[in-house]
């Protein structure tokens, strides 16, 4: 049984990502928690700076918000098939939102995150959104990242960039190795270099390690050279047409070049595919 934990501020973008996580585990016996934090900063009554009361929070915020949960549920009885492996239930928090998201991992022992991101926004142009990215970076809890224009398909190539520089634990490596055996998917992993290099002596037993823990599976590896790791990942994508990526949180290198520096201009990859991050417990 599964535990996963859907986030949500009932924007499309939220309910997108709902929808990839009940397709993506169809087939598998899971509980989904639907969350809602209400944010601490709302609550304050008259504009005045303290915290409301119980009963004006439960009548101004926490009511409309069961509301709002209790229709996301219909619209998923509306739209999908019943389903007898998954079961649904509602949160409601008010509280600092990574707190909360912290909170409720642990306490619900959640598996994974699932959660819609609306792409580059504002001046900066991340890729992801303030809320997402602290998810990814400040919870120690994997996380499938749904990009506002990701439609769902069975994940045939899944992309793992990596620079060979950490060896990964069985722990992280594994929920790749489920993915592959339940999709049949592909693994492509992808390293990227400025210039043409030979690995090190460290890099080539970390690739042993990655060649023989899938060996059983259907995998390819591949060395490109780019200045810019986005611009092959970039590339990468498009001629593979890869259906996930997934990366090591804690391999800052790649996940900070992927994930946070690439501007709307020159990157598309992070409107359409589903990125999977992963952290060790």
């Amino acid at each position: 049984m599964k535990t996963i934990l859907l986030p949500t501020d009932f924007s499309e973008n939220s309910w997108n990502a709902i929808k990839y996580a009940l397709q993506f585990f169809k087939n598998e016996r899971c509980n989904f928690y639907l969350l809602h934090v209400i944010r601490l900063s709302n609550l304050v009554v008259n504009d005045t700076p303290y915290i409301s009361t119980q009963e004006v929070i439960s009548d101004v915020y926490v009511k409309p918000v069961k509301e709002k949960l209790q229709r996301v549920l219909k619209r998923i009885t509306e739209e999908f098939v019943k389903n007898d492996n998954h079961k649904f239930y509602t949160l409601i928090d008010y509280n600092f939102f990574i707190e909360s998201i912290r909170k409720h991992v642990e306490e619900k022992s959640i598996d994974i995150i699932v959660v819609g991101t609306k792409g580059a926004t504002g001046l900066k142009k991340h890729i992801v959104g303030s809320n997402t990215g602290d998810i990814i970076t400040k919870v120690q809890c994997n996380t499938l990242v749904i990009p506002e224009n990701t439609t769902y398909k069975v994940p045939e190539e899944i992309a793992f960039p990596t620079d060979y520089a950490l060896q990964y634990s069985l722990e992280i490596l594994n929920p790749i190795s489920q993915i592959l055996n339940r999709f049949k998917s592909a693994l492509r992993v992808l390293h990227i270099s400025k210039k043409k290099e030979n690995l090190n002596a460290s890099q080539l037993s970390n690739k042993e390690l990655l060649e023989d823990y899938f060996s059983e599976h259907n995998n390819s590896f591949y060395f490109l050279t780019n200045k810019k790791v986005e611009d092959a990942i970039q590339c990468f994508v498009q001629s593979r047409a890869i259906d996930m990526i997934v990366m090591v949180a804690k391999n800052l290198n790649y996940f900070q070049k992927i994930l946070f520096h690439p501007t709307v201009e020159e990157i598309s990859y992070h409107t359409d595919v589903p990125f999977l991050v992963l952290h060790e417990s």
